[in-house]
């Protein structure tokens, strides 16, 4: 029945202090909240499809309506991206830093693709993997080069060099000196997600995964760890979960640059035969908080609507969040210029009995091996406190979606 469990376990709405407000209540709420035991990676594509994301272990879903934040889960088309100009000199500068200013392999070409027919521009075209990976492509320039760049794919995995380069973020960075790694392990290192092969349908290029899972994209120049990006890897795109870098080094936006590589890593794996992997979902857009509106600078960007996770255009979405607090796509007048009238919670969701009677708990371990009955059935039902947390995530996850889950109490 379960040939890769997922199991989980539920807990119920919560809200706390808002992280990019800084509202001194507790305005940043969540309609669900679980800890992962452990996730299948198809299971968590379909969450993060329905406004879910993690954080180590622990997966939260915001509640948009009564937030002081909304958070609309953001997602852009990596086969179909074109960089800006702007972008394009971003890492033509930094090419140029790698490779030495004399180096004619340095500047990739910075035009767009170019016209056909009479008239067509002789302007080469720009090609996004090339200038990628042009600062490690070492046998195309004509000089050594200034530095030696180097950026490597590996599992997720605690090293003391990791822990070094996120102590430095965030002592310069976030001003919060963290002697102890274990909240850094918690935050970064820790995922539920079990490790899939990806369905080739013949060998990829060697710098490409071999599985789904949870990944740290490691940049290095010269032989340090300058930068780190930690992404999970699922069915249909690269999820991207945190950026850190060394300070020294911010004037070269490394967290841009990071972004613009993840996009061609969700290309390369489209273009190496996994039709389905062709987006990067790059957390949550948040309108009201200037820090985060930079990723409506990557185009062209969808975001889900908050009720029926459907996908609509970000340049369709911007006039209803000017005049929205909380914008609703599907259903316009749905959208709330202010807060709700009630910031109560809701009760938990009614749930018909037939469809909780495929929903999985956990009742105990036989012979070495776990049991599981339908939630309906276990001693755990009886308990409102065991109850409302499960009927809250089966609502919020989607009763079909739910099915596939394990839940222990």
């Amino acid at each position: 029945m379960f040939a890769n469990p997922t199991i989980v376990e539920a807990f119920p709405p919560q809200n706390s202090s808002c992280g990019y407000c800084h509202s001194n209540s507790e305005t940043s709420f969540q309609s669900g909240s679980l800890h992962a035991h452990r996730m299948s990676c198809s299971v968590y594509q379909r969450m993060i499809d329905r406004g879910w994301r993690r954080s180590g272990l622990y997966c939260y879903k915001p509640d948009l309506r009564r937030s002081c934040c909304p958070q609309y889960t953001i997602k852009l088309d990596a086969t179909q991206f074109k960089a800006s100009k702007s972008q394009r000199k971003l890492m033509n500068r930094w090419n140029h830093y790698v490779l030495g200013d004399n180096d004619a392999g340095a500047r990739v070409a910075d035009g767009p693709a170019p016209r056909k027919g009479k008239g067509a521009s002789k302007e080469p075209q720009f090609i996004l993997e090339d200038a990628i990976h042009a600062p490690e492509n070492l046998s195309k320039h004509s000089q050594k080069p200034a530095h030696v760049f180097e950026v490597t794919l590996e599992p997720s995995s605690f090293t003391e060099e990791k822990f070094a380069l996120y102590q430095s973020y965030e002592a310069h960075i976030h001003k919060k000196p963290e002697k102890h790694s274990g909240g850094f392990k918690r935050f970064l290192i820790e995922s539920p997600l079990q490790r899939e092969p990806i369905p080739y349908p013949s060998a990829p290029p060697a710098h490409l995964p071999s599985h789904y899972g949870s990944y740290h994209q490691l940049y290095r120049l010269d032989g340090r760890l300058i930068g780190m990006s930690v992404i999970d890897i699922l069915p249909s795109c690269v999820s991207s979960v945190y950026f850190m870098w060394e300070r020294e080094y911010e004037k070269w936006s490394l967290g841009k640059l990071s972004a613009l590589r993840e996009i061609t890593l969700a290309k390369e794996l489209h273009d190496a035969g996994v039709p389905q992997l062709r987006h990067l979902y790059m957390g949550y857009y948040i309108y009201t908080c200037q820090k985060m509106k930079y990723k409506g600078e990557y185009s062209p960007s969808f975001l889900a609507d908050p009720e029926d996770f459907t996908w609509h255009p970000l340049s369709e979405c911007q006039k209803s969040l000017d005049k929205h607090r909380y914008a609703c796509f599907t259903h316009p007048e749905r959208s709330l210029e202010g807060l709700p009238p009630s910031l109560e919670t809701d009760p938990p969701p009614q749930i018909p009995a037939e469809k909780l009677s495929q929903v999985y708990l956990v009742s105990g371990v036989q012979n070495g091996r776990t049991m599981v009955a339908p939630v309906t059935e276990s001693q755990q039902w009886k308990s409102r406190g065991s109850r409302n947390p499960i009927l809250y995530a089966v609502g919020q996850l989607g009763v079909e979606l739910a099915q596939e889950i394990i839940f222990v109490s």
